[in-house]
């Protein structure tokens, strides 16, 4: 049994693993951009306002799937983009993949879109990391729902991350615990032409892609900072 359990993770890595095309770049863009979109087009159940305007980096990760074949596991792939220095605006987006962790598929659903907001430079430069485990370096909390609402706990307003999920039309904070985010080099060589690290991308001045624009025009849609 072990053996086996063995051998089905090792197949799966080797598809998880296996480069990606442009297009398919475009797509996860595109559907990360139509979430974040969705949500903070929902004034009673979106995020905050003003934790957009106070974020440092921002991660979507459309469609997160819960593994069939091992009980618990889950997988997705999405972006991470960051506000830079002297009001530079947000990066071009740099892929990440996430595995395992609990994602709200409690809540209904084997695919769940999850939402995090970091919220200063220590979590933000956490991100930078090759292989980053949320709620082990560093501390999440549960995000607060409606774009009138606020951080009501000490917990909230010092946390380093605050995180969401939406499965099935239902949009709620999670303490997101356990999940690893590793820079997906594959997905950034297809977009960028390198298989360049999270960092590299956040920092490296990239120009974003057509899709990518566009996540980027929600965020700056919804965030005052950005508007000039």
């Amino acid at each position: 049994m072990q053996k086996a359990l063995i051998g089905i993770l090792a197949c799966a890595g080797s598809l998880w693993a296996a480069g990606s095309s442009r297009e398919e770049a475009e797509k996860r863009l595109n559907e990360a951009s139509a979430t974040l979109s969705e949500i903070m087009s929902a004034p009673d159940k979106g995020i905050p306002q003003d934790l957009l305007d106070r974020a440092k980096c921002a991660v979507i990760v459309p469609g997160v799937k819960k593994g069939a074949f091992i009980v618990g596991a889950s997988f997705g792939k999405g972006f991470v983009t960051c506000r830079g220095n002297n009001d530079r605006g947000w990066s071009a987006p740099a892929a990440i993949r996430m595995e395992g962790g609990s994602f709200g598929f409690q809540i209904g659903g084997s695919e769940t879109d999850v939402v995090m907001l970091v919220m200063n430079e220590r979590g933000a430069d956490r991100l930078m990391q090759d292989k980053f485990t949320v709620g082990g370096e560093g501390e999440v909390a549960a995000g607060p729902v409606g774009r009138t609402a606020s951080a009501q706990t000490d917990a909230k307003m010092s946390a380093e991350m605050l995180s969401w999920s939406r499965s099935r039309g239902v949009f709620a904070g999670i303490a997101l615990k356990g999940a690893t985010m590793r820079p997906d080099r594959e997905e950034n060589e297809a977009m960028y032409g390198k298989p360049l690290g999270t960092k590299e991308v956040i920092d490296g001045h990239m120009t974003p892609t057509a899709a990518a624009g566009r996540l980027l025009s929600t965020l700056g849609g919804t965030s005052p900072r950005e508007k000039r």
